[in-house]
């Protein structure tokens, strides 16, 4: 348990860091001069890409992901469990934390307000895919004298 907890917490802070890199990147970006007009046509594609993308992963990743718990926890090997829910925890927090990294970095390209508020959506969405021990037991139903992972 200890080891797959690890290793999603640094799937997690990970994209958080890749969040401060492109933050980074899109402000040296800025300054170079390079800038894509958010009305002209593609711009607009790219923000319609981007919100698309926000709106439409960010729900199913984590209705999807809750689902898919509620399987898991029926397995009645602890080991697989843990394993399938490893895998699933990272993969949701990939496609949450790409939108929150593309909101971030098409933010600086285009200088557009909408950006950031997807860049926050993603962000709170990817809060709650934090994974804590007691999460973790909770939606795989282990009581406590199962803890020994």
């Amino acid at each position: 348990m200890k080891r797959t907890l690890r290793i999603l917490l640094t799937a997690y802070y990970a994209v958080y860091a890749g969040a401060i890199l492109a933050a980074t990147s899109g402000y040296y970006i800025l300054k170079s001069g390079f800038k894509i007009d958010p009305l002209t046509s593609e711009g607009t594609i790219i923000n319609s890409i981007v919100i698309l993308y926000i709106i439409c992963t960010v729900p199913l990743a984590l209705a999807l992901f809750n689902k898919m718990t509620k399987k898991w926890a029926l397995i009645q090997d602890e080991n697989e469990q843990l394993e399938k829910y490893k895998t699933g925890a990272i993969y949701r927090i990939l496609i949450i934390g790409t939108g929150l990294v593309l909101g971030v970095v098409f933010f600086y390209v285009m200088n557009s307000q909408s950006m950031i508020f997807c860049a926050g959506i993603a962000a709170v969405a990817l809060f709650f895919c934090k994974p804590s021990e007691n999460k973790i037991m909770n939606d795989l139903n282990w009581n406590d004298s199962n803890n020994n992972n």
